[in-house]
């Protein structure tokens, strides 16, 4: 269970442990081993298993439970605020590196291009198609999605790299010539997306790069938290 300051539900807080369980297993897993990984009942796990089922957030494969269409309902609301929000910054990082910037988000175990800014005055730059999806194991921007993530004992050498640096560096990973700088966007301690930028070459144009994606999503992650303690107080 994550360790929190204050008063907090123990089961609100086990039902969304379940979530992130799951959102790691993207085969599924058994409601025992879900209450292994809980150090709980079976029972108690039942009851949130069917919970999470009657609002579609979980689905059933024979005895494995799986992320439900219901948590892709959710992110696909959250989208429309995240475009409006992060394309100014994207912008202006575009603009600041001379580089295309995206915004990648997780869907399941991979990445998905949200959105992507051009640099208005570069002849010569690397497009991203808007929409395109990849392993979040492959590319800056997935890695520094996973970074973002409470450490497994299985992740990658890039993976804990990016996380011990604050972000993900990747060269020919997605298309050869072409390099990549990603921070993990932090709204909480579970990352869904990450801002970054692709250049071409093979290393990165400008040491001061890395600094500049980094501001970008802490930038993003404070208005959008922000903006949520606007709505909750509304």
């Amino acid at each position: 269970m994550s360790a929190m300051s204050g008063e907090t539900s123990q089961t609100l807080d086990r039902g969304l442990t379940v979530l992130s369980l799951l959102a790691m297993h993207s085969d599924g897993l058994t409601a025992a081993e879900l209450a292994e990984e809980l150090s709980t009942a079976r029972a108690v796990v039942y009851r949130l298993l069917r919970t999470l089922e009657a609002h579609r957030l979980v689905g059933r494969i024979d005895t494995r439970y799986v992320l439900g269409f219901g948590v892709a309902e959710l992110a696909s609301r959250l989208r429309p605020r995240l475009q409006t929000t992060v394309l100014p910054i994207l912008r202006r990082l575009s603009q600041q590196t001379n580089s295309t910037a995206l915004l990648s988000v997780a869907d399941g175990d991979q990445a998905l291009v949200l959105i992507t800014e051009e640099p208005p005055e570069s002849t010569l730059h690397l497009a991203m198609r808007q929409g395109a999806r990849h392993p979040l194991t492959r590319g800056a921007d997935g890695v520094a999605i996973l970074a973002g993530r409470p450490p497994l004992p299985d992740d990658a050498k890039d993976v804990q790299r990016a996380r011990q640096k604050g972000f993900a560096l990747s060269v020919g990973a997605l298309q050869p010539g072409a390099v990549g700088v990603a921070a993990p966007l932090r709204t909480s301690d579970w990352a869904t997306a990450s801002i970054g930028v692709v250049q071409l070459g093979v290393k990165i144009s400008d040491p001061g790069v890395p600094e500049l994606v980094m501001a970008a999503a802490n930038e993003a992650a404070r208005r959008l938290v922000g903006e949520n303690a606007v709505q909750e107080r509304a």
